[in-house]
Protein backbone atom coordinates (compact mmCIF):
# COMPACT_ATOMS: atom_id res chain seq x y z
CA UNK A 1 0.00 0.00 0.00
CA UNK A 2 1.49 3.43 -1.15
CA UNK A 3 -0.52 5.78 1.21
CA UNK A 4 -4.32 5.48 0.60
CA UNK A 5 -5.30 3.32 3.45
CA UNK A 6 -3.41 5.50 5.86
CA UNK A 7 -5.46 8.07 4.70
CA UNK A 8 -8.93 7.10 4.81
CA UNK A 9 -7.37 5.75 9.05
CA UNK A 10 -6.86 9.55 9.42
CA UNK A 11 -9.78 10.77 7.76
CA UNK A 12 -11.52 8.69 10.62
CA UNK A 13 -9.74 9.44 13.41
CA UNK A 14 -9.25 12.88 12.45
CA UNK A 15 -11.18 14.02 10.41
CA UNK A 16 -10.64 18.01 10.90
CA UNK A 17 -6.97 18.20 11.48
CA UNK A 18 -4.86 19.99 8.07
CA UNK A 19 -3.66 16.95 5.63
CA UNK A 20 -2.31 19.40 2.98
CA UNK A 21 -1.89 22.81 2.22
CA UNK A 22 -0.81 24.14 -1.51
CA UNK A 23 -0.30 28.36 -0.99
CA UNK A 24 -2.52 28.70 2.16
CA UNK A 25 -5.16 27.28 0.38
CA UNK A 26 -6.10 23.88 3.04
CA UNK A 27 -7.60 20.67 2.76
CA UNK A 28 -8.53 18.58 5.97
CA UNK A 29 -8.18 14.76 5.85
CA UNK A 30 -11.91 13.89 5.48
CA UNK A 31 -12.10 16.74 2.73
CA UNK A 32 -9.08 15.18 0.62
CA UNK A 33 -10.79 11.72 1.15
CA UNK A 34 -13.84 12.78 0.04
CA UNK A 35 -12.71 15.26 -2.37
CA UNK A 36 -10.54 12.32 -3.97
CA UNK A 37 -13.53 9.75 -3.73
CA UNK A 38 -15.58 11.86 -5.70
CA UNK A 39 -12.74 12.39 -8.17
CA UNK A 40 -12.33 8.08 -9.14
CA UNK A 41 -15.78 8.39 -11.35
CA UNK A 42 -13.70 10.44 -14.06
CA UNK A 43 -10.46 9.33 -12.84
CA UNK A 44 -9.30 6.34 -15.45
CA UNK A 45 -6.96 3.55 -15.20
CA UNK A 46 -3.69 5.26 -16.36
CA UNK A 47 -4.13 9.10 -15.84
CA UNK A 48 -1.51 11.86 -17.16
CA UNK A 49 -1.10 14.88 -14.48
CA UNK A 50 0.85 18.10 -15.96
CA UNK A 51 -0.25 20.43 -13.37
CA UNK A 52 0.91 22.96 -11.69
CA UNK A 53 1.05 23.06 -7.91
CA UNK A 54 -2.82 23.29 -6.27
CA UNK A 55 -5.36 21.48 -4.03
CA UNK A 56 -7.28 20.35 -7.68
CA UNK A 57 -3.71 18.50 -8.55
CA UNK A 58 -2.76 16.69 -5.15
CA UNK A 59 -6.76 15.26 -5.13
CA UNK A 60 -6.10 14.24 -9.12
CA UNK A 61 -2.87 12.47 -7.79
CA UNK A 62 -4.70 10.71 -4.65
CA UNK A 63 -7.37 9.64 -6.95
CA UNK A 64 -5.08 8.61 -9.96
CA UNK A 65 -3.37 6.14 -7.84
CA UNK A 66 -6.31 4.23 -6.33
CA UNK A 67 -7.26 1.01 -6.64
CA UNK A 68 -5.25 -0.95 -9.39
CA UNK A 69 -4.83 2.95 -11.34
CA UNK A 70 -1.42 4.14 -12.48
CA UNK A 71 -0.55 7.66 -12.97
CA UNK A 72 2.66 9.52 -14.44
CA UNK A 73 3.33 13.06 -13.26
CA UNK A 74 4.55 15.34 -15.48
CA UNK A 75 6.61 18.84 -15.62
CA UNK A 76 3.83 21.33 -16.74
CA UNK A 77 6.01 23.48 -18.37
CA UNK A 78 7.13 21.10 -20.76
CA UNK A 79 6.30 22.12 -24.53
CA UNK A 80 2.84 20.53 -24.96
CA UNK A 81 4.39 18.26 -27.90
CA UNK A 82 6.83 17.12 -25.74
CA UNK A 83 3.48 16.19 -22.62
CA UNK A 84 1.77 14.66 -26.16
CA UNK A 85 4.19 12.41 -27.13
CA UNK A 86 5.20 11.18 -23.47
CA UNK A 87 1.33 10.54 -23.20
CA UNK A 88 0.73 8.53 -26.09
CA UNK A 89 3.65 6.53 -24.91
CA UNK A 90 2.08 5.60 -21.66
CA UNK A 91 -0.54 4.07 -23.40
CA UNK A 92 -4.61 4.73 -23.11
CA UNK A 93 -6.51 5.68 -20.74
CA UNK A 94 -8.39 2.72 -20.10
CA UNK A 95 -11.39 2.12 -17.92
CA UNK A 96 -11.73 3.65 -14.49
CA UNK A 97 -9.97 1.34 -12.19
CA UNK A 98 -13.21 1.16 -9.44
CA UNK A 99 -14.83 3.51 -7.17
CA UNK A 100 -12.91 2.66 -3.67
CA UNK A 101 -10.33 5.07 -2.25
CA UNK A 102 -8.47 2.16 -1.59
CA UNK A 103 -4.61 1.06 -2.05
CA UNK A 104 -4.51 -1.38 -4.37
CA UNK A 105 -2.24 -5.03 -4.87
CA UNK A 106 0.76 -4.18 -3.22
CA UNK A 107 3.02 -5.85 -6.38
CA UNK A 108 0.67 -3.95 -8.70
CA UNK A 109 2.59 -0.88 -10.91
CA UNK A 110 0.78 2.13 -9.95
CA UNK A 111 3.78 4.89 -10.43
CA UNK A 112 5.43 5.49 -13.77
CA UNK A 113 8.28 7.72 -13.13
CA UNK A 114 10.21 9.95 -16.08
CA UNK A 115 14.11 10.53 -15.79
CA UNK A 116 16.61 12.64 -18.14
CA UNK A 117 17.75 10.11 -20.93
CA UNK A 118 19.90 10.83 -24.16
CA UNK A 119 17.63 11.77 -26.48
CA UNK A 120 14.55 14.32 -26.00
CA UNK A 121 12.01 12.30 -24.38
CA UNK A 122 12.46 11.08 -21.16
CA UNK A 123 12.92 7.54 -19.69
CA UNK A 124 10.18 6.18 -18.39
CA UNK A 125 10.24 3.43 -15.47
CA UNK A 126 8.03 1.94 -13.52
CA UNK A 127 7.02 1.27 -9.60
CA UNK A 128 5.07 -1.20 -7.36
CA UNK A 129 3.26 -0.04 -4.57
CA UNK A 130 5.27 -2.26 -2.08
CA UNK A 131 8.12 -0.70 -3.69
CA UNK A 132 7.25 2.51 -2.13
CA UNK A 133 5.74 1.30 0.73
CA UNK A 134 8.98 0.34 1.68
CA UNK A 135 10.78 3.68 0.51
CA UNK A 136 8.59 5.00 3.45
CA UNK A 137 8.78 3.18 5.71
CA UNK A 138 12.93 3.30 5.45
CA UNK A 139 12.78 7.35 5.07
CA UNK A 140 9.78 8.11 8.42
CA UNK A 141 12.42 5.96 10.12
CA UNK A 142 15.66 7.50 8.99
CA UNK A 143 14.57 11.47 8.98
CA UNK A 144 12.31 10.62 12.04
CA UNK A 145 9.28 11.92 10.31
CA UNK A 146 6.54 12.39 13.17
CA UNK A 147 2.88 12.97 12.90
CA UNK A 148 2.76 16.14 14.67
CA UNK A 149 5.61 17.39 12.08
CA UNK A 150 4.46 20.37 9.49
CA UNK A 151 6.56 19.69 6.48
CA UNK A 152 7.51 22.40 3.65
CA UNK A 153 8.48 21.53 0.20
CA UNK A 154 8.55 24.55 -1.61
CA UNK A 155 9.16 23.23 -5.09
CA UNK A 156 6.84 21.86 -7.76
CA UNK A 157 5.17 18.73 -7.16
CA UNK A 158 5.70 17.67 -10.65
CA UNK A 159 9.53 16.95 -9.91
CA UNK A 160 10.28 13.25 -7.97
CA UNK A 161 11.30 14.63 -4.40
CA UNK A 162 8.34 17.11 -3.56
CA UNK A 163 5.75 14.61 -4.87
CA UNK A 164 7.54 11.80 -2.74
CA UNK A 165 7.64 13.83 0.25
CA UNK A 166 3.82 14.50 -0.23
CA UNK A 167 3.22 10.98 -0.24
CA UNK A 168 5.23 9.84 2.14
CA UNK A 169 3.24 12.85 4.64
CA UNK A 170 -0.12 11.10 3.32
CA UNK A 171 1.21 7.90 4.58
CA UNK A 172 2.74 9.29 7.78
CA UNK A 173 -0.40 11.24 8.68
CA UNK A 174 1.59 14.18 8.85
CA UNK A 175 0.58 17.47 7.64
CA UNK A 176 2.02 18.44 4.37
CA UNK A 177 2.63 22.12 2.86
CA UNK A 178 3.56 23.88 -0.48
CA UNK A 179 3.31 26.83 -2.67
CA UNK A 180 1.82 27.56 -5.94
CA UNK A 181 4.71 28.90 -7.40
CA UNK A 182 8.01 29.39 -5.61
CA UNK A 183 8.48 32.78 -3.70
CA UNK A 184 11.16 33.04 -0.77
CA UNK A 185 8.89 35.54 0.44
CA UNK A 186 6.11 33.19 0.55
CA UNK A 187 8.38 30.11 1.77
CA UNK A 188 9.45 32.59 4.56
CA UNK A 189 5.66 33.30 5.63
CA UNK A 190 4.68 30.04 5.71
CA UNK A 191 7.82 28.91 8.60
CA UNK A 192 6.76 31.94 10.42
CA UNK A 193 2.95 31.40 10.87
CA UNK A 194 1.80 27.58 9.68
CA UNK A 195 4.20 26.14 12.29
CA UNK A 196 6.57 24.35 9.97
CA UNK A 197 8.97 22.18 11.54
CA UNK A 198 10.45 20.12 8.50
CA UNK A 199 12.21 21.33 5.02
CA UNK A 200 12.71 19.19 2.02
CA UNK A 201 14.17 21.14 -0.99
CA UNK A 202 17.37 21.31 -2.85
CA UNK A 203 20.68 22.85 -1.09
CA UNK A 204 20.52 25.78 -3.26
CA UNK A 205 16.73 26.60 -2.42
CA UNK A 206 17.99 26.06 1.38
CA UNK A 207 20.87 28.89 0.73
CA UNK A 208 18.26 31.10 -0.37
CA UNK A 209 15.96 30.34 2.39
CA UNK A 210 18.94 30.53 5.21
CA UNK A 211 20.30 33.85 3.77
CA UNK A 212 17.54 35.46 3.01
CA UNK A 213 16.05 34.40 6.74
CA UNK A 214 19.08 35.88 8.65
CA UNK A 215 18.98 38.97 6.64
CA UNK A 216 14.93 39.84 7.05
CA UNK A 217 14.94 38.10 10.77
CA UNK A 218 12.76 35.20 10.01
CA UNK A 219 12.37 33.15 13.18
CA UNK A 220 13.12 29.49 11.81
CA UNK A 221 13.46 27.96 15.79
CA UNK A 222 10.93 25.74 15.70
CA UNK A 223 12.42 23.45 12.65
CA UNK A 224 13.59 20.92 13.78
CA UNK A 225 14.78 18.98 10.50
CA UNK A 226 16.15 19.91 7.06
CA UNK A 227 16.05 17.50 4.44
CA UNK A 228 18.58 18.00 1.43
CA UNK A 229 18.36 16.17 -1.84
CA UNK A 230 19.94 17.06 -5.16
CA UNK A 231 23.36 17.74 -4.47
CA UNK A 232 26.05 17.75 -2.09
CA UNK A 233 25.31 20.19 0.73
CA UNK A 234 28.72 23.17 0.90
CA UNK A 235 30.17 25.01 3.67
CA UNK A 236 28.57 27.95 2.82
CA UNK A 237 25.20 26.68 2.70
CA UNK A 238 25.79 24.46 5.94
CA UNK A 239 27.17 27.37 8.10
CA UNK A 240 23.73 29.39 6.96
CA UNK A 241 21.16 26.64 7.61
CA UNK A 242 22.92 26.01 11.52
CA UNK A 243 22.83 29.73 12.16
CA UNK A 244 19.43 30.46 10.66
CA UNK A 245 17.39 27.40 12.08
CA UNK A 246 19.60 26.33 15.11
CA UNK A 247 17.92 23.53 16.29
CA UNK A 248 17.09 21.68 13.18
CA UNK A 249 19.19 18.50 12.37
CA UNK A 250 20.56 18.39 8.65
CA UNK A 251 20.24 15.55 6.56
CA UNK A 252 21.35 15.24 3.27
CA UNK A 253 20.91 11.65 1.07
CA UNK A 254 22.07 9.75 -2.06
CA UNK A 255 19.73 8.54 -4.01
CA UNK A 256 18.27 7.78 -7.62
CA UNK A 257 14.72 8.12 -9.08
CA UNK A 258 14.96 4.62 -10.21
CA UNK A 259 16.76 2.81 -7.24
CA UNK A 260 15.07 5.81 -4.69
CA UNK A 261 17.20 5.77 -1.16
CA UNK A 262 20.96 4.58 -1.20
CA UNK A 263 22.55 6.43 2.02
CA UNK A 264 22.39 8.92 4.03
CA UNK A 265 24.15 11.36 6.76
CA UNK A 266 22.65 13.43 9.67
CA UNK A 267 23.72 16.39 11.47
CA UNK A 268 22.54 16.72 14.73
CA UNK A 269 21.64 19.89 15.90
CA UNK A 270 24.69 21.53 17.74
CA UNK A 271 27.33 19.02 16.16
CA UNK A 272 30.74 20.75 14.42
CA UNK A 273 30.01 21.61 10.74
CA UNK A 274 32.27 18.80 8.21
CA UNK A 275 31.72 20.08 5.04
CA UNK A 276 33.47 19.22 1.88
CA UNK A 277 34.17 15.46 0.86
CA UNK A 278 32.95 13.27 -0.67
CA UNK A 279 31.11 11.10 1.59
CA UNK A 280 27.27 10.84 1.69
CA UNK A 281 26.47 8.36 4.85
CA UNK A 282 25.75 4.77 5.66
CA UNK A 283 23.29 2.94 3.59
CA UNK A 284 19.43 3.63 4.47
CA UNK A 285 17.64 1.51 6.40
CA UNK A 286 17.13 -1.99 4.16
CA UNK A 287 19.55 -1.46 1.57
CA UNK A 288 22.28 -3.64 0.97
CA UNK A 289 25.39 -1.73 -0.60
CA UNK A 290 28.30 -2.97 -2.76
CA UNK A 291 31.54 -1.12 -5.11
CA UNK A 292 31.04 -3.32 -8.33
CA UNK A 293 33.10 -3.66 -11.52
CA UNK A 294 31.14 -3.79 -15.03
CA UNK A 295 31.33 -7.19 -14.38
CA UNK A 296 29.93 -7.49 -10.85
CA UNK A 297 32.57 -8.08 -9.15
CA UNK A 298 33.25 -6.76 -5.78
CA UNK A 299 35.85 -4.78 -5.22
CA UNK A 300 37.69 -3.74 -1.83
CA UNK A 301 37.01 -1.00 0.48
CA UNK A 302 38.92 2.37 -1.44
CA UNK A 303 38.44 1.12 -4.95
CA UNK A 304 36.42 3.16 -7.40
CA UNK A 305 33.61 1.33 -9.05
CA UNK A 306 29.18 0.93 -10.28
CA UNK A 307 27.56 2.38 -6.63
CA UNK A 308 25.16 -1.03 -6.62
CA UNK A 309 22.29 -1.83 -4.47
CA UNK A 310 19.89 -4.15 -3.12
CA UNK A 311 16.51 -3.30 -1.51
CA UNK A 312 12.91 -3.50 -1.87
CA UNK A 313 12.80 -0.23 -2.91
CA UNK A 314 14.08 -0.64 -6.26
CA UNK A 315 12.13 0.41 -9.44
CA UNK A 316 10.77 -2.54 -11.93
CA UNK A 317 12.38 -0.56 -14.98
CA UNK A 318 12.44 0.89 -17.82
CA UNK A 319 8.95 1.28 -20.16
CA UNK A 320 11.22 2.86 -22.69
CA UNK A 321 14.15 4.67 -22.91
CA UNK A 322 16.82 1.80 -21.78
CA UNK A 323 20.49 2.35 -23.24
CA UNK A 324 21.30 -0.55 -21.70
CA UNK A 325 23.73 1.48 -19.23
CA UNK A 326 20.72 3.53 -17.25
CA UNK A 327 19.89 0.70 -14.96
CA UNK A 328 21.59 -1.88 -14.71
CA UNK A 329 21.50 -5.45 -13.19
CA UNK A 330 25.29 -6.83 -11.71
CA UNK A 331 25.24 -10.36 -10.49
CA UNK A 332 21.48 -9.10 -8.33
CA UNK A 333 23.03 -5.34 -7.44
CA UNK A 334 21.22 -2.37 -9.39
CA UNK A 335 23.22 0.57 -10.89
CA UNK A 336 22.31 3.44 -12.52
CA UNK A 337 26.13 4.27 -13.23
CA UNK A 338 27.17 6.34 -10.60
CA UNK A 339 30.44 5.86 -9.53
CA UNK A 340 31.92 5.85 -5.87
CA UNK A 341 33.42 3.73 -3.06
CA UNK A 342 33.27 2.42 0.16
CA UNK A 343 35.56 3.29 3.27
CA UNK A 344 34.48 2.39 6.65
CA UNK A 345 30.91 1.77 5.88
CA UNK A 346 30.90 5.18 4.51
CA UNK A 347 29.59 5.68 0.62
CA UNK A 348 31.71 8.38 -1.34
CA UNK A 349 29.79 9.45 -4.69
CA UNK A 350 32.47 10.35 -7.51
CA UNK A 351 29.68 11.17 -10.04
CA UNK A 352 27.77 10.12 -13.02
CA UNK A 353 30.25 7.93 -15.22
CA UNK A 354 28.40 10.05 -18.06
CA UNK A 355 29.82 13.20 -16.23
CA UNK A 356 32.97 12.16 -16.16
CA UNK A 357 36.63 14.26 -17.59
CA UNK A 358 38.86 12.10 -19.58
CA UNK A 359 42.02 14.71 -19.62
CA UNK A 360 45.02 13.45 -20.56
CA UNK A 361 44.45 10.03 -19.84
CA UNK A 362 43.32 11.30 -15.90
CA UNK A 363 39.58 10.41 -15.25
CA UNK A 364 38.24 13.61 -13.11
CA UNK A 365 34.67 13.95 -12.12
CA UNK A 366 33.45 17.07 -11.31
CA UNK A 367 31.70 16.58 -8.48
CA UNK A 368 35.70 16.20 -6.66
CA UNK A 369 36.58 19.59 -7.96
CA UNK A 370 33.43 21.28 -7.40
CA UNK A 371 33.43 20.21 -3.45
CA UNK A 372 37.55 21.05 -3.28
CA UNK A 373 36.45 24.39 -5.17
CA UNK A 374 33.92 25.10 -2.37
CA UNK A 375 35.87 24.63 0.01
CA UNK A 376 38.24 27.33 -0.12
CA UNK A 377 38.22 31.00 1.02
CA UNK A 378 35.89 33.17 -1.00
CA UNK A 379 34.28 30.40 -2.92
CA UNK A 380 30.41 30.27 -2.28
CA UNK A 381 29.82 27.65 -5.32
CA UNK A 382 31.21 26.45 -8.27
CA UNK A 383 30.50 24.54 -11.06
CA UNK A 384 33.11 22.03 -13.09
CA UNK A 385 32.97 20.65 -16.72
CA UNK A 386 34.84 19.13 -19.50
CA UNK A 387 35.36 21.32 -22.70
CA UNK A 388 37.25 19.56 -26.09
CA UNK A 389 41.02 20.47 -25.97
CA UNK A 390 43.07 19.16 -28.65
CA UNK A 391 45.79 18.27 -26.87
CA UNK A 392 44.28 16.44 -23.73
CA UNK A 393 41.33 15.49 -25.41
CA UNK A 394 39.32 17.64 -22.46
CA UNK A 395 40.57 20.19 -20.13
CA UNK A 396 38.58 21.00 -17.05
CA UNK A 397 37.29 23.99 -16.31
CA UNK A 398 35.35 25.62 -13.50
CA UNK A 399 32.81 28.56 -12.91
CA UNK A 400 33.47 30.04 -9.42
CA UNK A 401 30.24 32.31 -7.57
CA UNK A 402 32.72 34.26 -5.07
CA UNK A 403 31.04 34.86 -1.37
CA UNK A 404 31.98 38.45 -1.96
CA UNK A 405 33.39 40.79 -4.08
CA UNK A 406 35.44 38.87 -6.34
CA UNK A 407 37.82 36.37 -6.53
CA UNK A 408 40.84 35.70 -8.45
CA UNK A 409 42.51 32.53 -10.24
CA UNK A 410 45.55 32.90 -8.22
CA UNK A 411 43.61 32.49 -5.13
CA UNK A 412 41.50 29.80 -6.45
CA UNK A 413 44.91 27.58 -7.40
CA UNK A 414 46.45 28.32 -3.75
CA UNK A 415 43.54 27.52 -2.50
CA UNK A 416 43.15 23.87 -3.54
CA UNK A 417 46.78 23.18 -2.42
CA UNK A 418 46.24 19.87 -0.04
CA UNK A 419 42.36 19.62 -1.53
CA UNK A 420 42.83 18.57 -4.59
CA UNK A 421 45.02 16.56 -6.57
CA UNK A 422 47.40 19.16 -9.48
CA UNK A 423 46.20 16.65 -12.34
CA UNK A 424 42.09 17.12 -11.45
CA UNK A 425 42.39 21.11 -11.08
CA UNK A 426 40.66 23.41 -13.59
CA UNK A 427 43.03 24.75 -16.76
CA UNK A 428 40.68 27.69 -16.61
CA UNK A 429 38.63 29.37 -14.02
CA UNK A 430 35.51 31.54 -14.67
CA UNK A 431 33.45 34.31 -12.31
CA UNK A 432 29.98 33.28 -12.30
CA UNK A 433 27.26 36.47 -11.64
CA UNK A 434 24.90 33.66 -10.67
CA UNK A 435 24.64 29.82 -10.73
CA UNK A 436 23.95 27.75 -14.01
CA UNK A 437 20.69 26.29 -12.76
CA UNK A 438 17.42 24.31 -14.09
CA UNK A 439 14.28 25.40 -14.02
CA UNK A 440 13.81 22.92 -11.33
CA UNK A 441 16.50 24.56 -9.40
CA UNK A 442 19.42 22.11 -9.76
CA UNK A 443 23.06 23.14 -10.57
CA UNK A 444 24.01 22.21 -14.48
CA UNK A 445 26.96 21.72 -15.90
CA UNK A 446 25.31 21.57 -19.35
CA UNK A 447 24.27 25.25 -18.69
CA UNK A 448 27.40 26.66 -17.34
CA UNK A 449 29.03 25.18 -20.95
CA UNK A 450 26.64 26.77 -22.83
CA UNK A 451 27.04 29.92 -21.27
CA UNK A 452 30.58 29.74 -21.97
CA UNK A 453 29.98 28.93 -25.76
CA UNK A 454 27.21 31.79 -26.20
CA UNK A 455 29.89 34.63 -24.47
CA UNK A 456 26.82 34.83 -21.53
CA UNK A 457 27.41 37.94 -19.67
CA UNK A 458 27.00 35.92 -16.54
CA UNK A 459 30.36 34.25 -17.24
CA UNK A 460 33.78 36.03 -16.97
CA UNK A 461 36.65 34.31 -17.92
CA UNK A 462 39.57 35.02 -14.81
CA UNK A 463 42.97 35.21 -15.75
Amino acid sequence: MPFLNKLQLQAAERPDDTAVVVGGKRLSWAQLRDDATLRLAETPGTSVLAEPNSLHFVVSYVAAVAGVRRCAVLDPLWPDALIGEVAERIGPAGEPGGDELVDGPPESDFLVGLTSGTTSVPKAFTRTRRSWQESFEASVEFFGLRQDDVTLAPGPLAASLNLYTLSECLYAGSAFHTLETFDVGDAHAAIAHDGVTRLVLTPTVLRLLSERGLAGGVDASAIRSIICAGSKLDARTLEAARRWAPHAAIFEYYGASELSFVSGTCLAAGEPLDAGGTGIGRPFPGVGLSIRDDSGAELADGRHGNICVRSGMVSNGYLWGDDGHALRCLDGWYTVGDQGYLEDGVLHILGRRSDMILSAGRNVYPHEVELALASVPGVSAAVAAGMPDELRGQRVVAGILPACGAVTATQLRTGLDGLLARDKRPLQYYQLSELPVTDRGKVSRKVFLEWIEANDPRVRILA
